[in-house]
């Protein structure tokens, strides 16, 4: 494997199963076997760097989506933090906890991660495995940018938009978490989210100046933003994009969306990135300067009480 520049492992079942990874991979990973992996960022481009973990019975359960589903959506989790910096990807980090149970799938999950840095035209560069009681996968990603997309850079008078629709991936949940089958189009929502890479980047260059991904649902992100802007914002419940069979308030609170909640100072095409990526891009509020730091949902311009979307540590 050295053709694709991975150093040489040494002996033991653990690089065994390394150098199966690395063998199904093929192209799709470079670099691997050295302490640590090294990259060359663009010349005046900043490193981008993020990590996010997938842990069974947190973030899925085992029958609810395949082996490959779950590798997939691990890394594309990741790959959505670059998207909300306008940053390219240079490559990925994944470290897995493997339990007994799931040692015979390990292929599928492979294929699965393999997809996802296909699909955002990176490569794994390295990672680790280990034994443990969970499935869990943990995906270190790494990107470059010359203008960031920061949350703090949102500003009183600015426009919001959400690429997209929302609101499916609530839906899939909803169902599993009920014993039923996710209607097609919300499963594939939860099982093959989209990093929206080469959007962020669109939108950084035609005038976006701040954003956040949907992973905890839009108007917890949406705070996310006013806090680090010290500004308040509003929603237009009636301007949210909604998946199929999805009411508008059941969408403000749908996370792992991964789609992108962005700022910007004056109106965006939405034309033009239609045609350019095939997403829609919506206007769904505005940023204010009262009550700072806080969200406010309209209704025909009156206040509307909603749910505040996802906390890890909350039960």
């Amino acid at each position: 494997m050295s053709d694709r520049g991975h150093v040489p492992l040494g002996p033991g079942a653990e690089f065994d199963a390394i150098r199966e990874l690395l063998e199904q991979w093929g192209p799709l990973s470079a670099g691997a076997g050295d302490d640590a992996a090294l990259l060359t960022v663009p010349a005046g481009a900043r490193l981008v760097a993020s990590t996010d973990a997938t842990v069974e019975d947190v973030h899925f359960r085992d029958g609810w989506i395949t082996p490959t589903e779950i590798g997939y959506r691990a890394v594309t989790a990741a790959l959505s933090d670059l998207a909300a910096m306008g940053a390219a990807p240079l490559g990925v980090l994944t470290a897995w906890v493997v339990p007994a149970s799931w040692r015979s799938r390990v292929a599928d999950i492979a294929h699965g991660v393999g997809e996802a840095v296909a699909r955002a035209g990176t490569v794994v560069m390295g990672g680790n495995l280990s034994d443990g009681s969970k499935l869990a996968i943990t995906s270190t990603v790494l990107g470059s940018v010359r203008t960031p997309l920061r949350r703090d850079g949102v500003r009183v008078g600015d426009a919001l938009y959400v690429t997209g629709r929302l609101g499916g991936v609530g839906a899939a949940l909803a169902a599993f978490l009920a014993g039923n089958t996710p209607g097609p189009e919300h499963r594939e929502r939860f099982a093959r989210p989209v990093a929206r890479l080469s959007e962020g980047e669109w939108l950084a260059t035609y005038g976006a100046h701040a954003a956040v991904d949907i992973s905890d649902g839009l108007v917890a992100d949406a705070a996310h933003l006013a806090a680090a802007g010290r500004v308040g914002i509003e929603l237009d419940l009636g301007a949210i994009p909604l998946a199929p069979g999805v009411t508008a308030r059941a969408a403000l609170v749908s996370g792992e969306e991964y789609e992108l909640l962005v700022a910007a100072p004056s109106a965006l095409d939405g034309d033009a990135f239609q045609n350019a990526h095939q997403v829609p891009l919506t206007m769904v509020g505005r940023v204010v300067a009262r009550h700072p730091g806080q969200v406010v949902v309209l209704e025909d311009g009156h206040h509307v009480a909603v749910g505040h979307g996802h906390d890890q540590f909350l039960a």
